[in-house]
């Protein structure tokens, strides 16, 4: 605490992210990244780019990632903003859309943990509504009054997906709000939004580049919608950086767009580990809902304590997360690894268990 800061810093309560510890020999499956590297395209497209022109600012506009993300997403490039990863995008997004709205803010009360920090840092009024015993979404609690839909699909950190179709039916029912679908791991299993956007001129959808795309470490978001949600977006962005993204992020990105191929392969790998290591799990008494993320979402056994068998697993450099939160408190979020990873993650188990 400081009598320099402001009374908004005093009451906030920032986000906690997943641990970054240096540890020799540390399985990491705590934050959701990638197991595997980016396409060695990327790695070259950046090398490239490391030159004199670095003295030079980037394209405010960033013009070219821009038309590469339209094409991908078979949309114009007045549907597309980019950002400093999804989690700068979701900011710029709460401010110009979800401010001094009359009525709350809605999204589920299990969900990701930066939207009520966001709803603090930039006074917005919020209500979660539950979500049911089985960690699943209720669209009849967002037919109420609202200033706005916020929610990951997958959810996060339960990894559950909504249907394309339930979406369409969100979105028609809430004309006059913004519907922000926070698609981070859309690639692994379910029906992105996307298509959507010329429809339905309230609904943004944002992704980002660092889970399927293996570039947690560039920092690259984007979103799509309507034009006119898109240059609300644009008309905050340029009141506070008009730079995002650097010529590095630029090039990675643009170059990753570029080798779909690469891309689509190490989702499958992902996905068949998860189809592994919920087996597992379940075979060790877990109850592990059905995943459609990068990470599955573990209920421990009775009479095992989440917290503490996430800190047993630490102190044998294994990370998982472990939320200390009401109706998830008995669960473990665990980022699937490589084979090899996954395989020593059940193998520390059976030994910590003594099964």
């Amino acid at each position: 605490m400081s009598r320099f800061w402001s009374q908004l810093v005093h009451q906030l309560t920032p986000y906690v992210p997943g641990e970054q510890p240096k540890i020799a020999d540390l399985i990491k499956l705590n934050t959701n990244e990638s197991p595997y590297g980016p396409s060695p395209r990327v790695l070259d497209a950046i090398r490239e780019a490391t030159s004199d022109d670095l003295r030079l600012y980037p394209d405010p506009q960033c013009l070219a990632l821009k038309q590469a993300l339209a094409e991908y997403s078979g949309l114009q490039t007045d549907h597309v903003f980019v950002g400093n990863g999804s989690d700068e995008v979701l900011a710029l997004a709460f401010q110009a859309f979800f401010r001094q709205q009359p009525q709350p803010l809605l999204f589920p009360d299990i969900t990701y943990s930066f939207y009520p920090v966001y709803c603090q840092l930039y006074e917005v009024d919020y209500q979660q509504p539950p979500l049911d015993a089985e960690l699943n979404l209720n669209l009849e609690d967002y037919q109420q009054p609202n200033g706005g839909i916020i929610f990951p699909n997958p959810n996060a950190p339960t990894g559950k997906a909504l249907p394309l179709e339930a979406i369409r039916q969100l979105l028609t029912k809430n004309p006059d709000s913004v519907v922000l679908v926070d698609e981070a791991y859309v690639d692994f299993g379910t029906e992105s939004a996307a298509p959507l956007v010329k429809e339905f001129p309230n609904l943004l959808v944002t992704q980002t580049f660092s889970k399927s795309w293996a570039l947690a470490g560039l920092r690259v978001g984007f979103a799509l919608g309507s034009p006119e949600l898109i240059e609300g977006l644009t008309r905050v962005k340029d009141s506070f950086n008009s730079y995002p993204l650097d010529r590095l992020a630029l090039a990675g990105a643009q170059a990753a767009l570029e080798d779909l191929d690469y891309y689509q392969q190490l989702s499958q790998k992902i996905i068949d580990s998860r189809t592994w290591l919920s087996e597992q799990l379940e075979k060790l008494g877990f109850k592990v809902p059905e995943s459609k993320a990068n990470f599955v979402f573990a209920r421990t056994p009775e009479a095992v304590d989440a917290g503490q068998l996430a800190s047993s697993l630490r102190e044998k450099a294994l990370l998982v997360r472990h939320f200390k939160k009401p109706k998830i408190d008995q669960y473990l979020r665990i980022t699937l690894g490589t084979p090899e990873q996954n395989k020593k993650l059940i193998a520390v188990l059976k030994e910590t268990l003594s099964l």
